[in-house]
């Protein structure tokens, strides 16, 4: 019988290495603790030669970084809106449905309505084809908000292509994606507006922080000055548009400036990781994330698994819980949840679509067959597949990703994982 372990395996949490201290220390040492100093300075210059963007903003969350981007790209296209209205006001955003929610509630924020793209099975992220069948439908929406789900990029330029023959924008949320590269490029480059993020969990973290990225230095100037209050350069306090507490601190940014000369270590790490769960689980019904090689290096964030539909035992969701049905041979996200629970390891169902969700029920969704909505079903009578995303979500779960985690640490995982499937 495999024994619990003593520490709790995580996820994905923060790994310190020392650097971080000597900038916070610095930093307070200075008496530059709040959005202004050498770290946030140094930050964004690191941020910009790693990426190879023009400009890069340093702000509070990776959220806020996508509330801006999303807020530029919209008075781009439409002009600065009326005062108490949003810049994407009564118009319609095609986003990624897989996603976590902060990719696409700062379309809310701006006034605008998400119609919720569906997924694809080569790297679970937005199908370009289902991309192309919304802009037939909706022709006059002109902004895709994109995210490379758990580090692995989309297909971009397939994405870019169908973006620019409508004569959309781009705002790519590559929060989850640094580090990874498509075509030999890294993410964070794809759209006209990009944003990555530095969370606990994230592949390098400032424990909060994110940064928008962006070739359009104007543009970059005007987030800036939108995240410190839109405040004029006036002796006063002196403001003539609506602004943001958006600037990240440059004790944050500290964190952040000693955690980046580690972010490859921490590439090849998690990589190593999944590499070892894809040879543990070779002769499983279960398949790894995936992503398309030659194409696309992911960062490999977090590690994830989908049971084959053949071997999924019963299981019933509701909207806080779910209920499964032992069976010999096969297994169930819940099931195996369950069992790395209870021997002290995190593990975690993969995003629930955004058209799942109830605060977006009456959202549009959209596959590349059309228009759909939620089923409890991810499949009609005649097997093909109706809902990719509510597909993945059914079957699939996300790991133990950390990498702190030992080798043997994550054997006893595969192993508890493999006896969920026992005869």
């Amino acid at each position: 019988m495999t024994e619990s372990f003593r520490e709790k395996v995580w996820l994905s949490s923060p790994t310190m290495h020392g650097d971080e201290l000597k900038y916070v220390t610095e930093a307070i040492e200075k008496n530059w603790v709040s959005t202004v100093g050498e770290n946030l300075t140094e930050l964004e210059k690191l941020a910009r030669e790693y990426i190879g963007c023009g400009s890069a903003v340093a702000l509070s969350s990776g959220t806020a970084a996508l509330h801006l981007a999303v807020k530029l790209a919209g008075e781009r296209l439409y002009g600065q809106p009326e005062p108490g209205h949003g810049s994407l006001e009564g118009r319609k955003v095609f986003c990624s449905d897989m996603t976590f929610d902060a990719t696409v509630n700062p379309v809310a924020y701006e006034g605008g309505e998400a119609v919720f793209i569906d997924s694809e099975y080569e790297t679970w992220n937005m199908d370009p084809l289902a991309l192309e069948k919304a802009f037939e439908i909706y022709p006059d929406a002109k902004l895709v908000v994109l995210a490379n789900l758990y580090g692995t990029p989309a297909k971009l330029d397939d994405i870019r292509t169908v973006c620019k023959a409508h004569g959309a924008l781009l705002v790519e949320d590559a929060a989850e994606s640094l580090g990874a590269t498509y075509k030999g490029v890294q993410t964070g480059n794809f759209g006209s507006y990009n944003v990555i993020s530095f969370n606990g969990n994230k592949i390098i973290t400032g424990s909060s922080g994110g940064m928008l990225l962006t070739d359009d230095k104007e543009a970059a100037d005007k987030a800036r000055k939108w995240s410190t209050q839109s405040r004029e350069a006036a002796p006063w306090y002196q403001h003539e548009e609506l602004g943001y507490n958006y600037r990240m601190s440059n004790i944050i940014a500290g964190i952040v400036r000693g955690q980046f000369g580690y972010l490859e270590e921490h590439i090849r790490q998690k990589k190593g990781i999944y590499m070892r769960y894809q040879e543990g689980f070779k002769d499983l019904p279960v398949k790894m994330n995936p992503y398309i090689e030659g194409e696309m290096e992911p960062n490999f964030w977090l590690s994830c698994l989908v049971i084959d539909r053949e071997a999924m035992c019963r299981q019933v969701r509701g909207e806080k819980d779910s209920l499964y049905v032992p069976e010999k041979g096969k297994s169930c996200p819940t099931e195996i949840l369950e069992k790395l629970a209870a021997h002290n390891a995190e593990g975690r169902p993969i995003w629930k679509p955004m058209h799942l969700q109830p605060v977006y029920r009456m959202n549009p969704f959209i596959t590349r067959n059309g228009s759909g909505r939620a089923r409890s079903n991810a499949y009609i009578d005649t097997g093909a597949v109706a809902d990719v995303g509510a597909d993945i979500f059914e079957r699939g779960l996300c790991l133990p990703s950390d990498n702190k985690m030992t080798v043997e640490q994550q054997e006893t995982i595969i192993g508890i994982v493999r006896s969920c499937f026992a005869g």
